[in-house]
């Protein structure tokens, strides 16, 4: 049994991945200081897979706690690194706090995992990194383009460091997974998205409408150069891209990487933001009361998923559908409003 250590393991993301990692016999650590997620994640991971795993609720920027937590695991063969903050429209406004938590968390990781035996390090990327792209849909052999957020250039900063501690030999095998909007939630519905603030996640401010917990959905620009003028975007099922974080920790520690290996992780299916209210409305038959609104700073107007490498190399593809996010998210929004009363 190898022991993986995963950062942001109480998040949306991580804890659907740790479910996986469980499930297919792993012995997972997780660090997560819990800024925006529960604790009580555990026990509904619990109630799911019938296993455990360890949290140690730190921040990466405390790099003496860190050091101390990796110390007592240098057998660590495998490294999944989501923590980080990921909000396009608060980075905007509070660059510096982006740059500090997501870069420095960072290095501090890297600088601690030196001289363990991790073999593969899977870095939580997004498909921000590709700014405004001259084509669709997007393949990672792109050339850079300027971002417009600064969560983007975190996450391009990030995708560099790893590059230039691969051709340093400080980091073995670096995997960079560029995934473009993760949604819906496990179809157990005992976990799903459940931050500690209202989500700016789409699907989650559709089923918040929906259960009335927040009035109407505002539509950030109906004049963009697409089919209806909203913004189209590559919506993937958060059980795929859990998975996809497992084959890439599997493929990792068999290779012997020159660079860092980047992938998309995404449908390769372009909808609109008012064809998502329209697949929620067809999937549930709940209308969603939606207005428009000005665009919004850092947005791009169009960006979705070339695949075909993850599908080639790592042996994934997406197996749920758009309808499948907007039933599991919906069903997921009804358990965890019950258990706000």
């Amino acid at each position: 049994m190898s022991k993986v250590l995963v950062t942001g393991g109480t998040g949306y993301i991580g804890s659907h991945t740790i479910v996986q990692l469980l499930e297919k016999g792993y012995e997972v650590i997780s660090i997560d200081n819990l800024s925006n997620s529960k604790i009580d994640v555990r026990d509904s991971i619990k109630k799911i897979t019938g296993k455990e795993f360890q949290n140690y609720n730190i921040d990466l920027r405390d790099s003496a706690s860190l050091n101390q937590i990796i110390e007592e695991h240098q057998d660590i063969e495998g490294v999944i690194h989501f923590a980080a903050v990921l909000d396009v429209e608060e980075s905007v406004h509070h660059p510096l706090f982006y740059f500090k938590n997501n870069i420095i968390g960072q290095l501090n990781l890297l600088e601690a995992l030196k001289n363990t035996q991790c073999k593969s390090f899977i870095f939580s990327s997004s498909c921000t990194v590709y700014g405004e792209p001259d084509e669709m849909p997007v393949h990672e052999a792109m050339p850079a383009q300027s971002v417009e957020s600064p969560y983007g250039r975190t996450k391009q900063i990030g995708e560099g460091i790893l590059q230039d501690c691969m051709r340093s030999k400080e980091v073995k095998n670096a995997i960079l997974l560029r995934y473009f909007n993760p949604a819906g939630a496990h179809p157990s519905s005992v976990i799903g998205e459940d931050p500690l603030h209202l989500s700016r996640h789409l699907v989650p401010i559709i089923t918040h409408v929906a259960s009335g917990i927040r009035e109407k959905l505002m539509v950030f620009g109906d004049d963009y150069d697409t089919r209806d003028g909203s913004c189209v975007r590559d919506y993937i099922h958060i059980m795929d891209i859990a998975r996809a974080h497992i084959l890439a920790l599997e493929w990792g520690v068999q290779q012997e990487l020159t660079q860092a290996e980047v992938f998309n992780l995404g449908t390769g299916d372009g909808v609109t933001v008012l064809e998502m209210i329209a697949a929620f409305e067809k999937a549930t038959g709940i209308p969603i009361n939606y207005e428009i609104a000005a665009r919004r700073p850092g947005d791009v107007s169009v960006v979705y998923a070339n695949n075909s490498k993850a599908k080639e190399i790592l042996k994934w593809s997406p197996e749920y559908s758009l309808e499948d996010i907007m039933k599991h998210a919906w069903k997921w929004e009804k358990v965890r409003a019950a258990r706000e009363v």
